[in-house]
């Protein structure tokens, strides 16, 4: 069956629509569609709801807006990931799911603590776990304060936006800010509950890991969407076609073609992850679960709140007060702070990686190196960020351009998570001295600090509260002179 004729089934098209917030376009709450598997956001490509046969007409790929009108949208996935070989998880999709199963069981359990019943759907790489926040609930009132936005963040928000020109609402830019703290609580707590589970590391982002017996495979917790604007992220539809080796080339690589099976984006209703595997390869019984499945994003307050009451007692919120207790140097004195900061201590990856830093400083495995190295140094994290959001606002060739980004938020998300997993316990570095990303960083030639000294004044810090302290950029600890 094309994906065309696919999309005519008027159950499939209920369905999308569901998801849409509605029973009918008109009455759509996400702000746009899109399509999903474009790398980057474009206003050129976003649509009002109404305007949903055009891309059903296409056979693409769909995608809805994160940003609702009505609700706030929490989207946790979870996915495998191959560095070396980015077709693995398609050519083995029983494999791929499998590896990935100790990790959803630990996401249904610390759910299932908070009494949060998501909606769970599948696609070609992983598992996605939804769920959404009514604005008049009491868990998007108490998310609101928790949130915390520069100037410049707000004022981003505020902007009208394509395709209808609106502004994000103060109160729902808060509240997003705040389930991103949340967010990475419930992370967390998911990774604590699978330490040890899975033959693949298991990462927050797609952190590069050291080579396994596939390559450089992982399972990545993504939450990346807080660290970009509300309105420039979107979740990929139910009953969508799954595209996304097609868009990458994967599919027609030599050697990969037809070996891809056709793709669809499904809800797990009343059936296990294998059945489930068996009946997103094929578009009549996709066709058919769309005639039983209901795909509406579930409330799901109350459990909600009582997630974010757990947060509010935790160490991590204890940590996320302390990062926020700091800002970033002011735009007018980073020649004389920020630019001046001296290097002869870094380990030459460090140092490479802030001299020349695009695109190495878009990639998570060296963002939390160069937290790491500069918080064995003496740097606190909020400052760690501001250095890093000096780079991105240089004139480096960042693809893409920061317009419709932030750098500000973005340097913040990476900082504040990799910092966090470390002061919290959850990152013992105990791989830092030997790899870090794509290959062995080499930082023993004499030039600057090794990461075996690094991760040695890194612990120290942590273990004598020493976090932060002055004198930084030149001393490592424990050192007899400080």
């Amino acid at each position: 069956m094309h994906v065309r004729d696919y999309y005519r089934n008027p159950d499939v098209v209920s369905r999308v629509t569901e998801f849409l917030g509605g029973f009918s376009v008109e009455e759509a709450t996400c702000v746009y569609l899109s399509r999903s598997d474009h790398v980057l956001y474009s206003n050129l490509q976003l649509k009002t709801p109404t305007q949903l046969p055009y891309y059903l007409d296409q056979g693409v790929d769909l995608a809805r807006s994160l940003w609702d009108r009505r609700s706030l949208i929490v989207d946790l996935d979870i996915e495998y990931v191959n560095f070396d070989f980015p077709a693995e998880p398609y050519l083995d999709l029983e494999r791929t799911f499998s590896l990935q199963q100790p990790v959803v069981l630990a996401v249904q359990k610390v759910l299932l603590r908070s009494g949060i019943a998501p909606l769970h759907v599948m696609g070609g790489r992983g598992h996605h776990f939804l769920w959404r926040l009514p604005r008049e609930t009491q868990a998007f009132k108490t998310l609101v304060p928790l949130g915390r936005l520069s100037r410049p963040t707000r004022m981003l928000y505020a902007r009208p936006h394509p395709p209808t020109g609106e502004t994000v609402p103060e109160d729902t830019a808060h509240a997003f800010a705040g389930l991103g703290l949340v967010i990475e609580y419930l992370v967390h707590l998911i990774k604590a509950e699978t330490a040890g589970q899975c033959e693949i590391p298991v990462e927050v982002t797609a952190v590069e890991v050291a080579p396994g017996l596939r390559g450089r495979e992982m399972i990545s917790i993504d939450i990346s969407a807080f660290g970009d604007p509300l309105f420039t992220r979107m979740v990929r539809i139910p009953f969508s076609a799954y595209r996304k080796p097609w868009e990458q080339g994967l599919a027609t690589t030599p050697g990969l073609t037809g070996r891809i099976p056709p793709l669809f984006f499904i809800p797990l209703h009343e059936m296990r992850v294998h059945e489930g595997l068996r009946v997103m390869q094929d578009a009549e019984q996709v066709a058919e679960l769309a005639q039983r499945a209901s795909v509406q994003i579930p409330d799901q307050a109350q459990g909600t709140n009582h997630l974010v009451n757990s947060y509010r007692g935790s160490d991590l919120k204890r940590f996320h007060d302390w990062f926020y207790s700091q800002e970033h140097d002011p735009v007018e004195t980073w020649p004389d702070t920020y630019d001046r900061t001296p290097l002869e201590a870094y380990p030459c990856c460090a140092r490479q990686v802030l001299q020349d830093p695009n695109d190495r400083l878009l990639k998570p495995a060296y963002l939390r190196l160069v937290t790491h190295v500069m918080m064995a140094l003496g740097w606190h994290p909020r400052h760690i960020s501001g250095l890093i959001r000096s780079k991105y606002e240089r004139e480096f060739g960042w693809i893409p351009p920061w317009v419709e980004y932030d750098t500000g938020l973005r340097s913040d998300f990476y900082t504040r998570l990799f910092s966090g997993l470390f002061c919290t316990g959850l990152d013992q570095v105990e791989d830092f001295a030997r790899t870090n990303g794509h290959r062995p960083f080499i930082c023993d030639s004499g030039e600057g600090g090794s990461l075996a000294e690094i991760r040695k004044s890194l612990i120290f810090r942590k273990n004598h509260d020493q976090l932060a302290c002055r004198p930084f950029n030149r001393l490592l600890l424990p050192d007899e002179h400080f």
